[in-house]
């Protein structure tokens, strides 16, 4: 038995290997049970093996299956349990799950799960094309439990009843090289914002909120070139071939912009968890080793590094807010915190940052059931949605008229489970900076 979670190592994808490891991370996390309301797969693994009368090892392989199945890759195991690495028990669930889909996709799927997995994860293909047909794109997946979407539902297993976020008409990456920028704006850049395909294809104001508060508080902004999606999707589908590739592609860029002496801001948090993390992992034995770490120590959310910034006291907050004055933003918001925000461990920067424009943000900590694509497929739907159930009573809970996350992939359950749009923090900023109307197109 070999307790790896390399993807290099020659054990990785040997299912036999797989089978006895998931034996013994299960009977470690059967009698200990402090992740018993983090996701599915903890309940359901618990009463698998309170059925065999606490024998971890006499869960079948379809048993074992659907625990790993139920898994949504979260992370917050990394915040709850006590035996993750460096401990000697070398407990890591969401890479052995993670190893779980790399040993079933080297195996081989249906036919079904290989569409899937390749409709999920061709995001930029997906977008480019979107964004181009984007009113008719729209019009045509718009709207739930139609009959193009129970089409898509059959065909490439996206969940018809879903809510997806719509396509916008022009790119992030289109209007930051097409923008004039204001006055007073810094000639020099110190960060290069990723947008990820969610910003770049979906939701651009998010990234032009980023750019405006920034300069705004005189960061420089650029745009790296060669970046593409982050590969999450594939990676959480098993192809580690196919995120490998992605990988090399976006360290190589982002490389370049830290030695060109500035920092990367993600705005997505699974995405910024990809690169700080993940990146290096499945780089450690390539040539670009070196640049993942690099690029990982040099990667930050967007309100982490403003806060960082702030706090040393070399470059504080413009603390003028118009429109905060004005009503524009309410004093007091439901600020749901990312489950992949929560797992990077740097605090609630984005409260933080609210709060010196004198807003107040009440916490909700609950998982949307999204996490990646695991929401968004037809067989998960209805589980996501259960999961996704005390998010929204909390919210409603809270009874504020503002909600705002840091997630674009939550904010969406939020849409569809409480029938509110969330905002960006950032938009949030850029509302009560009076920088929201600045611009628009």
């Amino acid at each position: 038995m070999t307790t790896t979670y390399d993807p290099a190592d020659r054990q990785y994808l040997d299912d036999g290997d797989l089978r006895h490891e998931l034996e013994r991370v299960f009977d470690l996390c059967h009698g200990c049970r402090l992740c018993f309301n983090l996701c599915p797969s903890f309940p359901t693994l618990f009463d698998f093996v309170d059925r065999h009368d606490g024998d971890a090892s006499a869960l079948t392989v379809a048993e074992q299956d659907q625990v790993v199945d139920e898994c949504y890759q979260c992370k917050l195991c990394y915040v709850k349990c006590p035996y993750v690495p460096p401990h000697e028990w070398a407990l890591d669930f969401p890479r052995l799950m993670m190893r779980a889909h790399a040993v079933r996709h080297a195996k081989g799927q249906g036919l079904k799960a290989r569409l899937t997995d390749q409709f999920l994860g061709r995001t930029d293909l997906l977008g480019t094309v979107s964004t181009a047909m984007a009113p008719l794109v729209n019009a045509v997946t718009g709207t739930p439990g139609s009959l193009p979407r129970r089409l898509m539902e059959k065909t490439v297993g996206l969940a018809a009843e879903r809510l997806l976020p719509p396509y916008a008409r022009q790119r992030f990456t289109t209007w930051f090289a097409r923008r004039a920028k204001p006055a007073g704006a810094p000639a020099q850049p110190e960060v290069s914002v990723f947008p990820t395909c969610f910003v770049e294809y979906m939701e651009p104001e998010i990234g032009k909120d980023i750019v405006r508060v920034f300069e705004h508080n005189g960061v420089g902004c650029a745009v790296p070139e060669g970046t593409r999606c982050c590969g999450a999707p594939w990676l959480h589908a098993g192809d580690v071939n196919a995120f490998t590739r992605a990988a090399e592609r976006n360290v190589a860029a982002l490389a370049g912009e830290v030695r060109a002496g500035r920092d990367v801001v993600v705005a997505q948090p699974t995405c910024a968890y990809v690169v700080r993390q993940d990146y290096p992992r499945v780089l450690a034995h390539s040539p670009l080793a070196e640049d993942a770490a690099l690029v990982a120590a040099h990667t930050s959310d967007p309100a982490e590094y403003l806060m960082a910034r702030h706090r040393d006291g070399t470059h504080p907050l413009v603390t003028e807010f118009p429109g905060r004055e004005r009503g524009d933003v309410p004093d007091q918001v439901t600020y749901h915190v990312a489950c992949h925000l929560q797992a990077q461990q740097v605090g609630l920067k984005s409260r933080d940052l609210l709060k010196v424009a004198g807003v107040k943000a009440t916490l909700v900590q609950r998982c949307s059931g999204i996490d990646g694509t695991w929401g968004y497929r037809a067989e998960h739907y209805e589980l996501a949605r259960t999961v996704a159930k005390p998010l929204a009573r909390d919210i409603e809970s809270a009874g504020n008229e503002l909600v705002c996350g840091d997630c674009h992939l939550a904010n969406g359950a939020i849409e569809q489970e409480t029938g509110r749009r969330p905002l960006h923090p950032m938009q949030v900023l850029a509302r009560a900076y009076g920088l929201d109307e600045e611009g628009r197109s």
